[in-house]
């Protein structure tokens, strides 16, 4: 059996002795009755991750050594950014989660005019936290190092306009989804185009997926306006929560390493 994963937010190195915070030092005593001797994995985002030994565990506090270091990765060939609608609840965090599972690289979360929930301020501080920390677990269960991040909500119109998706602002003044640096794909039930009709990309793509009751027609042709390219993903409507999900497994299985 694999030994538990643990990401702390915190410098790592080979020989440091510490405390595992509140959070993991919980899980680790009482979830996972972990005792002393035993392995832990720890990561921290910045690349590899490192095996610890516990030396103690006494009631919530669980103290470890850090004894090795492994510089191993598991991300995918296939670099995927998720522009995912935002959903309701359990629906966006299952979204996510999985999401980080299937190796996308980056979330925007967007506030499209369907979406239920509105989030604004405080709450969509908290919201955007709790977001990080479903995709922290989600690499810790997959194995991943590298920690996906969370941007803060923004609508699609703002995104488009100011948010570029490869990572940094374009230098030239053709349409997000044509300039260098990757495609930009939007998944609509109308669309003529599959995945399996495009070529492989070339560098990285972005996935736009809508919320409940999809983008409304406004938003549609801003993306189209982008330079956006429709894709379906066969006859049948899929519900937001699965949409995308289906979206980068297909991504995998044609370009990635599935």
């Amino acid at each position: 059996m694999s030994a538990p994963r643990f990401y702390l937010a915190q410098p790592l190195a080979p020989g440091a002795r510490f405390s595992l915070p509140r959070g993991p030092a919980r899980h680790a005593a009482r979830a996972l009755r972990l005792a002393v001797d035993d392995t832990v994995i720890l990561f921290n985002g910045e690349g590899g991750e490192y095996a610890a030994r516990i030396e103690r565990v006494h009631k919530d506090e669980v103290a470890v050594s850090i004894t090795a270091f492994a510089a191993v990765e598991r991300e995918s060939r296939l670099r995927v950014m998720l522009a995912q609608g935002i959903s309701s609840g359990e629906r966006m965090d299952y979204t996510l989660q999985k999401a980080v599972e299937l190796g996308v690289t980056a979330i925007q979360p967007i506030a499209a005019r369907r979406s239920v929930v509105k989030l604004a301020g405080e709450r969509a501080d908290r919201r955007v936290a709790h977001w990080q920390g479903v995709v922290a677990s989600a690499c810790e269960q997959c194995g991943r190092n590298q920690v996906p991040p969370v941007a803060a909500p923004l609508t699609l119109a703002h995104w488009l306009g100011h948010a570029i998706f490869h990572g940094h602002q374009p230098q030239d003044h053709r349409p997000l989804g044509q300039q260098e640096g990757g495609r930009l794909l939007f998944l609509s039930p109308l669309a003529e185009a599959r995945l399996a009709d495009l070529p492989p990309p070339v560098e990285r793509d972005c996935l736009v997926a809508g919320p409940e009751g999809g983008f409304e027609a406004d938003e549609v042709a801003a993306l189209l306006a982008a330079g956006a390219i429709p894709v379906r993903l066969g006859p049948r409507v899929l519900r937001t929560e699965t949409a995308a999900l289906a979206a980068l497994a297909a991504m995998q299985t044609l370009w990635g390493d599935f």
